[in-house]
């Protein structure tokens, strides 16, 4: 099963999602890429900073497009702020989680945003066991 996570910019909500689930989940039967409907050039600093905090590497990750060819590989698109971008992929279960965006936020309020995220990931993947 593969699930995917998308913000915008793919450079913080969405790839600290994908890190999470896959750092996370017990069983190499589920894997989440993260994508972005209009990608930025690298992962937040910020965002590497407070994920790094936690053990997870984030410096090489690099932001990709969302497209319909992604989406179609997946049984899951867990969006974050990309409202009317985000692709409609027919069949595609989709969730939306409306989270702040990390860009430019103090650490604190980046943790705090990270944080949030580390707990729907545990709470979605809870619900992928029991399913």
């Amino acid at each position: 099963m593969k699930v995917i996570f998308a913000c915008v910019h793919n450079a913080g909500r969405s790839q600290m999602a994908a890190a999470f689930f896959n750092s996370l989940a017990h069983t190499e039967d589920v894997q989440a890429e993260s994508a972005g409907t209009q990608p930025g050039e690298r992962v937040h600093h910020e965002v590497v900073e407070v994920m790094k905090e936690v053990g997870i590497d984030l410096k090489n990750a690099k932001p990709q497009l969302l497209t319909e060819q992604l989406a179609e590989s997946a049984e899951l698109l867990v969006t974050m702020g990309c409202g009317e971008t985000c692709p409609y992929i027919p069949g595609l279960k989709r969730v939306d989680w409306p989270l702040e965006d990390p860009k430019g936020q103090p650490l604190e309020k980046v943790r705090q945003i990270r944080d949030e995220i580390k707990k729907r990931v545990e709470s979605l993947i809870s619900e992928l066991d029991a399913n």
